[in-house]
């Protein structure tokens, strides 16, 4: 009764501006105004976590809004993630998670629900909120993962059978997201991203003060893979092998990439390679560090965050996999996976007992060739 009476007062508190507290951004009431938008369907996403993944399930954006044009799309996610996805005009409204957005989700009601993460943080977000329609994954009264609807089975059952996982499945991370949403999948749904141009630009300046030259190709080489997942690293020698032969035989600059886990690492090859590849620093924030990769015509990194920044910038990419599932990564033509043959892999262990061989049977040889192939394409 209270939402007529003010419907009725010419307040449009359905309106994608209506902000409540204060004044709307056009400054002016909702009566006459010429700027009213209707909210449509509202749609809240919860995807909190790694940044990788959160940037790859930004595909479903396209899709929603395709077939929902007037939606208006919530995403709670990290804070980490939350910086990247900051500049995403198809998202109408983004959240940091937190005690304070997560209790007011607590008490709305959207109409679509989408929770693409299967930690408790989020699947009990998920669970709690009240939607009209839910997909994903959900927190059961047993205390353990559920999926929300039949939909979201397949992704339900990769997470403990190994056997599809790692053997039977041949479908990427994005198109079982699509599954999961009801969604019918197009693969030319990208990666939803943009960065503003001063962070491009500031990202150029960094590398000009690095004395990387102009008009050289430049072949960023991402060293990391994250604490979690150490084992996806690809050796250090391979960095330096692949570091001299970019130098020697394509006349290209090598740019040592990594994060704070990496700097004494970055600081080791950097010194074998006796001035073969230049250092890109290690203490970059999240959003110059996309810059720097956006710059790049090519990056050279395992299954981590580095590669699905590049595929969001839409730079090509050489992947070098061992532990993790190639079948469930899309390059969306542009670059190569290099994927190990080693029997053990994929395991999706953190930790090897057999010495790390699934990265260290790839050969920089090996790398060099997919990198010189890529590179003749641009």
């Amino acid at each position: 009764m209270q939402e007529m009476s003010l419907m009725q007062k010419g307040i449009r508190t359905n309106c994608r501006f209506f902000v409540g507290e204060k004044p709307c951004k056009f400054k002016r009431l909702c009566e006459g105004c010429g700027h009213f938008s209707p909210k449509g369907k509202r749609i809240l996403i919860i995807k909190l976590a790694a940044v990788g993944d959160v940037l790859r399930t930004t595909p479903i954006l396209t899709a929603l809004k395709t077939r929902y044009p007037s939606s208006y799309i919530t995403w709670i996610t990290d804070k980490a993630a939350a910086e990247l996805l900051r500049f995403t005009e198809l998202i109408d409204e983004l959240l940091p998670y937190s005690f304070e957005n997560v209790i007011r989700l607590m008490s709305e009601s959207p109409d679509i629900l989408i929770c693409l993460d299967k930690e408790p943080r989020a699947s009990s977000l998920a669970s709690l909120v009240s939607a009209g329609e839910k997909y994903g994954f959900g927190w059961s009264p047993e205390g353990v993962l559920t999926p929300l609807n039949a939909l979201t089975d397949y992704g339900f059952r990769l997470g403990f059978d190994d056997e599809l996982k790692f053997k039977q499945n041949r479908k990427t991370y994005q198109q079982i997201a699509f599954e999961q949403c009801g969604l019918e999948y197009d693969p030319s749904f990208d990666y939803v991203f943009s960065l503003p141009d001063e962070l491009i630009a500031r990202a150029k300046a960094h590398l000009r003060g690095l004395g990387v030259a102009e008009g050289k190709p430049v072949v960023g080489l991402n060293t990391g893979a994250g604490a979690i997942f150490a084992t996806k690293a690809w050796t250090e020698d391979g960095f330096v092998a692949l570091a001299k032969m970019l130098r020697d035989e394509l006349d290209v600059t090598p740019l040592i990439l990594g994060g704070q886990l990496e700097t004494a690492k970055n600081l080791r090859i950097l010194a074998k390679c006796h001035g073969a590849a230049i250092d890109g620093g290690c203490s970059h924030s999240l959003q110059d560090f996309a810059g720097i990769i956006a710059c790049c015509d090519l990056v050279v990194t395992a299954d981590t965050l580095a590669m699905h920044l590049a595929l969001a910038a839409k730079r090509r990419v050489c992947v070098i996999m061992g532990p993790t599932s190639e079948a469930e990564i899309d390059l969306y033509g542009r670059g190569t996976k290099i994927v190990s043959d080693a029997r053990c892999a994929p395991c999706y262990r953190s930790t090897c007992d057999v010495g790390h061989i699934c990265m260290e049977n790839i050969s920089a040889p090996r790398v060099f060739e997919a990198v010189k192939r890529e590179l003749a394409g641009l």
